[in-house]
């Protein structure tokens, strides 16, 4: 009999009807709470409203629990916690249960095995999401709670003593992990709307989500799930009376653009409330700023600036904020209302500042809707003013409030990088504040000797330590920048106080220390001579004004060579300008021409050519080939010769070959036409010209000419011309004979462009016009043979000199080899008589029977022939002055030694080999 039915009978008199407790209630034992159990008594609609036995169950549970919560029971904490935050705002007795489960949650969550941390991994998300949906409870505290036990996250010391036996702490990162993988930062972030009128758990959320956008890439992109970077700039200028607000919202904003998708930031920062709000909240801090991390705040909202300034310009426009900002970035160069009494310290964070201003100008200038805004402001004047030449340590005045000599620098350097951008923008403004002036008076300051010593700690300052190199690179660049405009007014302007010759004068003054040549000094030489070659280009006068001194320059530069091409310091770049400066400078000037052919220039180009990169021909074949219209230019070119005795006509010719075989154009291994019917198209390439042929583009055999060197070698040619050339082999004579016809070849070419475009298109010329292609076709082929036969006589004509060669030679050969019989057979003559005693009387007695038959007295010629018994033959070579005639033989003869002489036989000596001698006619 249970106890309800007791108190019934007890209580018989009055009839009380109750609803039946469930039998799980009753056997509810203390000692042992069950979690189900918890949960029926919570959710059950017979129990839902026993308020008092929840609340002393709960408390029971939460108190058994102070160790920490297991993670195979988190799923079930999850659900009472849930059911408690339900009822916390109609029942407020819920709201202690809930702050007590949460400073439990503060602990670590403990594993009974190893595996628990991955198998219950999901449960740990959805009570960590559990947690944030707590922030709706409307209780302060809970709030609070909920807060701190996030934040307390981020303390990842473990326990000093983690228990020996039963449950263990689970690792200090766990948490953290899994808290990416929830939706609590997005669901925290969502709750701070609701916290308008709690300012300090206001503050405590924004700590806190600070902390969770600087540790998660994650955790920041939940919080642009749900606009986060549009709320945050929006609730910058709320009322905050502890001054933290808008340092913790601008610590939030930073580490979204840091860690997240920088585009998605500015797409949601994208409209004009959000940039009225970052103005105003820019302005406070701007005129209130006084501590530290306030100036660190306004710098912070100056980097948001720049960010709206790089997606949308236009919109700092519209809210009058661009036009403070360019304002304030001349201040204090010059003085503007819309300043103010602003008052700088000319601390570290104010030249943060400044630098942040001056490169806001650059990012604005990208929009030409600021240039207005520049010109009133008169921005080039300010930046002008900054690149003045800094005054030494020395010259600074004790007390005063300025920069200082380090500041100074970097702010000068910073401000010619900015001119460079701003400056060919507004050249009326810059010509009006007399830029070039004032860079050519800085360019003399850098080029004096006088003990500055640059600092070089900054960025553009790279390079630069202890000199002036920095300053002069960023000069330079900028007048790089205004003069490639071509400005008339401006280029002369700077011709007329002697760019020119200054420019020469630095180049060879740079070039007199090469020990000191590194990335940024190459960058200047560059610099100086595309300078040179924009000024030079379009005027005969400045041309003149370049003279000997320029020409010495230029050949010097080529005469490096290019074997640092590859070096990574930026060589390829000076010699592009060199050869620029070439053309530009001396070609078109005939005093200038001579002085370079005088200098050898165009045997220096040659050499450049044989020996630099394939990128670099096109731009020396186009200069050789301007300077070819000078006729003093052909006997360099022809004069020319390497260190392996090939002359230019050869070198040209294997570019040539080289050419062909990356085109794929098809020729035998003597380098004539296979294909006469495609004599000079690659077979790869008629699809593309088939392509190109449906599009609305040129002729592909027109571009052709452009992309490749071909064209640039024939051209050359036609200046040398094709007959009488040096130094050719048969190779090089059959490659020639291409060559001449080349133009012919294209023309053809271009037909039957013409004709696949009209098949491709379904015309059909008119008779006519179809019998013009067939004849140019035809004539196109008959060419071709033409030049197949050339250069099958060319090889013919080489066979039969290679026949005579080879004759010639075994003919020596022959000769070698008889004169060293009749050597050996005179020797074995003289060795028999010495040794022979018998042979030596027998021959005495023949002489003087011999000498006994002569009465009378012997003539020159009996003598000579007494002394001389046998001849030999001696070949002769007769050829041409030039050496490439055809090859004579003559016979001439050369006595050997009778037995009478042959002692003079045994003096020690080199023998006697035969040579060949030219005879002249």
């Amino acid at each position: 009999m249970d106890s309800c039915e007791v108190v019934h009978r007890k209580k018989a008199e009055v009839a009380v009807v109750r609803p039946r407790v469930p039998d799980h209630v009753e056997q509810f034992c203390p000692r042992h709470l069950d979690l189900g159990k918890v949960i029926s008594l919570l959710e059950d609609p017979l129990t839902t409203n026993m308020l008092e036995k929840h609340i002393f169950v709960l408390k029971k549970l939460f108190k058994r629990k102070q160790q920490g919560f297991l993670l195979r029971e988190l799923a079930s904490i999850s659900r009472i916690i849930k059911v408690c935050g339900e009822k916390a705002d109609k029942q407020p007795e819920y709201c202690s249960i809930l702050c007590e489960a949460l400073n439990i949650s503060r602990l670590p969550f403990l594993k009974e095995k190893v595996s628990d941390e991955l198998n219950y991994a999901e449960d740990v998300k959805q009570f960590l999401s559990r947690m944030g949906y707590l922030m709706g409870v409307s209780d302060g505290e809970v709030r609070r709670k909920v807060v701190e036990s996030v934040k307390s996250y981020f303390n990842c010391s473990s326990p000093s003593k983690p228990p020996l036996d039963g449950p263990q702490p689970t690792s200090p990162g766990y948490r953290l992990q899994l808290l990416e993988h929830s939706d609590l930062a997005k669901t925290l972030f969502l709750s701070a709307a609701a916290l308008e009128h709690q300012p300090a758990i206001k503050l405590l959320l924004l700590q806190t989500l600070q902390l969770l956008s600087s540790t998660s890439d994650m955790n920041c992109a939940l919080m642009l799930s749900v606009r986060g970077a549009e709320s945050v700039c929006l609730r910058l200028n709320e009322p905050d009376p502890s001054g933290l607000i808008l340092f913790h919202s601008s610590e939030i904003l930073w580490n979204l653009l840091e860690c997240s998708n920088k585009a998605a930031v500015a797409a949601q920062l994208n409209n004009l409330e959000c940039a009225i709000s970052l103005k105003e909240a820019f302005n406070h801090a701007l005129l209130n700023a006084s501590r530290h991390v306030d100036l660190q705040i306004r710098n912070d909202l100056l980097v948001l600036a720049t960010l709206f300034a790089e997606n949308s310009c236009a919109l700092l426009i519209e809210s009058l904020f661009a036009k403070q900002l360019v304002a304030l970035s001349t201040f204090p160069e010059l003085k503007s209302s819309l300043v103010g009494d602003l008052k700088l310290t000319y601390n570290m964070e104010d030249l943060q500042m400044k630098k942040l201003l001056l490169n806001l100008l650059v990012v604005m200038s990208r929009d030409p809707a600021t240039t207005p805004i520049f010109k009133e402001e008169q921005v080039i004047l300010a930046l002008l003013t900054l690149a003045r030449p800094p005054a030494g340590p020395s010259e600074e005045k004790s007390g005063s409030r300025d920069w200082s000599y380090v500041q100074m620098e970097e702010l000068q350097l910073q401000a010619l990088a900015v001119l460079a951008t701003v400056a060919p923008l507004m050249l009326d403004h810059y010509m009006a504040c007399y830029g070039n002036v004032a860079l050519l008076h800085l360019l003399d300051w850098c080029a004096r000797q006088d003990g500055y010593c640059g600092q070089g700690h900054s960025f553009h300052a790279t390079g630069g330590r202890g000199s002036k190199k920095a300053h002069m690179r960023y000069c330079i660049r900028l007048m790089r920048a205004v003069t490639s405009l071509d400005d008339k007014t401006l280029n002369q302007d700077l011709c007329d106080q002697g760019t020119i010759q200054l420019f020469l004068g630095l180049l060879m003054q740079m070039e007199s220390s090469p020990g000191d040549e590194d990335a940024f000094t190459v960058e200047m030489k560059s610099d100086m001579q595309v300078i040179l070659s924009a000024l030079c280009e379009s005027d005969m006068h400045r041309k003149e004004l370049f003279g000997s001194e320029g020409v010495g320059m230029t050949v010097h530069f080529l005469k490096r060579g290019a074997g640092m091409f590859y070096s990574g310091l930026g060589h390829n770049k000076l010699l592009l300008a060199t050869l620029m400066c070439v053309r530009t400078c001396i070609v078109g000037c005939c005093p200038t021409e001579d002085f370079f052919l005088a200098q050898d220039g165009v045997l220096v180009l040659l050499d450049l050519l044989s020996s630099s990169p394939k990128c670099v021909h096109s731009v020396v074949l186009a200069t050789l080939l301007e300077l070819c219209d000078n006729q003093n230019t052909i006997p360099h070119i022809l004069s020319w010769s390497d260190g392996g005795g090939r002359t230019a006509p050869s070198l040209l010719l294997r570019l040539w070959r080289r050419e062909e075989e990356e085109l794929g154009v098809s020729r035998n291994h003597h380098g004539g036409i296979t294909d006469p019917k495609q004599p000079i198209l690659a077979h790869r390439k008629v699809d593309d010209a088939e392509l190109m042929s449906t599009l609305d583009t040129a002729s592909a055999a027109v571009l052709e000419m452009q992309e490749n060197l071909l064209a640039k070698i024939y051209l050359i040619f036609c200046r040398i011309g094709f007959e009488d050339l040096p130094g050719l082999s048969v190779k090089d004579r059959v490659t020639l004979s291409i060559v001449k016809r080349y133009l012919d070849f294209k023309v053809s070419e271009v037909w039957d462009e013409i004709s696949r475009e009209l098949s491709l298109e379904g015309v059909r010329p008119v008779t006519p016009d179809q019998e013009t292609l067939r004849i140019a076709r035809q004539m196109s082929q008959r060419t071709a043979e033409e030049v197949v036969a050339e250069q099958e006589e060319i090889l013919r004509q080489h066979a039969q000199e290679a026949n005579k060669e080879e004759e010639l030679m075994y003919e020596e050969m022959k000769s070698h080899w008889k004169q060293r019989q009749l050597t050996a057979k005179s020797w074995s003559n003289f060795v028999s008589k010495t040794s022979n005693y018998d042979i030596l009387k027998e021959i005495k007695e023949k002489r003087e029977k011999h000498m006994e038959t002569i009465r009378t007295e012997p003539t020159e010629e009996d003598v000579a022939q007494r002394h001389e018994e046998v001849f030999i033959g001696k070949l002769m070579v007769d050829t041409d002055s030039d050496g490439r005639g055809s090859v004579n033989l003559k016979v001439v003869q050369t006595p050997v030694m009778a037995a009478a002489h042959e002692e003079v036989l045994l003096a020690p000596r080199e023998p006697r080999y035969f040579n060949t001698v030219p005879v002249k006619d």
